[in-house]
C-alpha cells in the first residue's frame, strides 16, 4: 500500500495565517505511520514471483519465478458493496478484507486462472489507523487463502467525501493461466453435470436487499439470531465470502472441469448462463440441496418469492461447476476431501443459451415453480 492519498486540497491550520494539508483534515503522518504497520502482513503473503515489498510506486511480480511458460494474464476488481456499511456500523472490520479478495480472485479461478498478486483501494474521510490495519489485515488473510501476493495499494484520505467513521474498498487481483489452459465454455455438452458448492453465508450480494429488511422490521443485529441462539445476528450477515481457488485449482488444471460460475450479484439465474455456450441451457433443481436457516429467515421475513431469491442471493450455492457425467462422481469426493460441501444440482440440456432454476417444495414454495433466464447472443 502506498503512502500517497488522492485529496490534493490544502485547508487553514486555524491558529496561523498559513495553510496546511493537516488543516484540510489529512495526516500524512497516519498514512505514513499505516504503511509501516501493514508491511509485515504483506509481506505473510509473499509468493513465488513476488516479494510483497511496499512503499514504491508499483510492484513487480515475476511470471518466469512464479513457473509460467506462455501464460495468459487474468484480471478482475471488485468491491464488497453496502456490506461494508454494516462492517463500519458493527465495528466488524477484521473480515471485510477476506470479502474483498474473495470476490476477485473466485472471479479469477473461473477463468482457469491462478491469482497471482493483489492490490487494494480503501479510501476514507478521516484515516483511523486502528480500523485501517484490521481491514487491510483481513485482506492478507484472503490472500492467504488463496495463495496470491498483496504487492501493493492505495490510502485515499479525502475530508468532505465520507461520513465520520466509513471507508469504501476496492480490489485488483492478477492471475495467470497457461495458454490453452483457460475454461472458455466450448467443451460443455449436453447432459453435463452441474455440481454446487456451499456458500458461507451470504457473501458480498445482496445487502442492499439485506439492510432495508432490517430497518424494515427493526432487526436488532447485536442480538443472537432467531433461528440461532449461539450466534449474533450481524456475524451470520458478516461471515466472509468463501475463496474457492485452492479447491479447484489442480482438477481444474487436471481438466476435471469444464467452466465455473461464481455465484454472485444476479444469484444461480444470471451467472450459470455466463459460462455457457450458445445453444446450451442449464436446470437447476432447487430441491437437491437443502436451504440454510439464513437463507430461510431473509426469505420469511421478506416474503420473498423463491424466483426473485433465484435472481438475488446465492441461495447457499456460491460456486457451481460444470462436469462431464462419468468424472461428476469422483470430483464430488475429491472436492469434499478438499473441505467443501458439494451437492449435484442439475444438469446442461440442449436449448437457448440461459438457465432455470425449479422447485417443488423448495425456498418455503406453496406449489411447484420455476424461473428463466435466457441471454440474447
Amino acid at each position: 500500500m502506498s503512502d500517497k492519498d488522492d485529496s490534493r486540497s490544502s485547508g487553514r491550520q486555524g491558529d496561523g495565517n498559513g495553510y496546511s494539508y493537516a488543516g484540510a483534515g489529512v495526516s500524512v503522518a497516519a498514512g505514513n505511520a499505516l504503511v509501516k504497520a501493514i508491511g509485515p502482513l504483506a509481506k505473510s503473503t509473499a509468493r513465488p514471483g513476488a516479494t510483497s515489498e511496499l512503499g514504491g510506486f508499483g510492484g513487480f511480480f515475476d511470471l518466469k519465478a512464479a513457473g509460467y511458460v506462455d501464460p495468459l494474464l487474468v484480471a478482475s476488481n471488485d468491491g464488497v458493496g453496502t456490506k461494508v456499511k454494516l462492517a463500519t456500523e458493527y465495528d466488524r472490520h477484521d473480515t471485510i478484507g477476506i470479502d474483498l479478495v474473495a470476490m476477485c480472485v473466485n472471479d479469477l479461478i473461473v477463468q482457469g486462472a491462478e491469482p497471482l498478486f493483489f492490490l487494494d483501494y480503501y479510501a476514507t474521510g478521516r484515516l483511523d489507523n486502528d480500523v485501517a490495519q484490521r481491514v487491510v489485515a483481513g485482506i492478507a488473510e484472503g490472500c492467504r487463502q488463496a495463495g496470491c501476493a498483496l504487492i501493493g495499494g492505495e490510502t485515499a484520505e479525502m475530508p468532505g467525501m465520507y461520513r465520520e467513521g466509513e471507508y469504501d474498498l476496492a480490489g485488483f487481483a492478477v492471475g495467470a493461466v497457461e495458454r490453452g489452459g483457460q475454461l472458455t465454455g466450448d467443451k460443455v455438452a449436453a447432459d453435463d453435470v452441474l455440481l454446487g458448492l456451499a456458500s458461507s453465508g451470504v457473501h458480498s450480494n445482496g445487502y442492499s436487499l439485506v439492510r432495508k429488511l432490517a430497518a424494515d422490521k427493526g432487526w436488532r443485529l447485536d442480538r443472537p439470531a432467531l433461528f440461532d441462539q449461539d450466534a449474533l445476528l450481524v456475524d451470520l450477515l458478516m461471515a466472509p465470502t468463501r475463496i474457492y481457488v485452492q479447491s479447484l485449482l489442480d482438477p481444474i488444471r487436471a481438466g476435471r472441469i469444464k467452466v465455473c460460475a461464481h455465484i454472485t450479484g444476479g444469484g444461480l439465474l444470471e451467472n450459470i448462463p455466463r459460462v455457457l455456450p450458445c445453444g446450451q441451457h442449464a436446470t437447476v433443481d432447487a430441491d437437491a440441496w437443502p436451504q440454510t436457516r439464513l437463507m430461510a429467515f431473509l426469505q420469511a421475513q421478506g416474503n420473498i418469492e423463491p424466483e426473485e431469491m433465484a435472481r438475488t442471493f446465492n441461495c447457499g450455492i456460491g460456486m457451481v461447476l460444470v462436469v462431464s457425467p462419468d468424472k461428476a462422481d469422483a470430483l464430488q469426493q475429491e472436492l469434499k476431501a478438499a473441505g467443501e460441501t458439494v451437492w449435484q444440482i442439475g444438469t446442461v440440456n440442449k436449448g437457448t443459451r440461459g438457465c432455470t432454476v425449479r422447485g417443488q417444495h423448495a425456498w418455503s414454495a406453496r406449489k411447484a415453480w420455476s424461473a428463466t433466464h435466457e441471454l440474447t447472443d
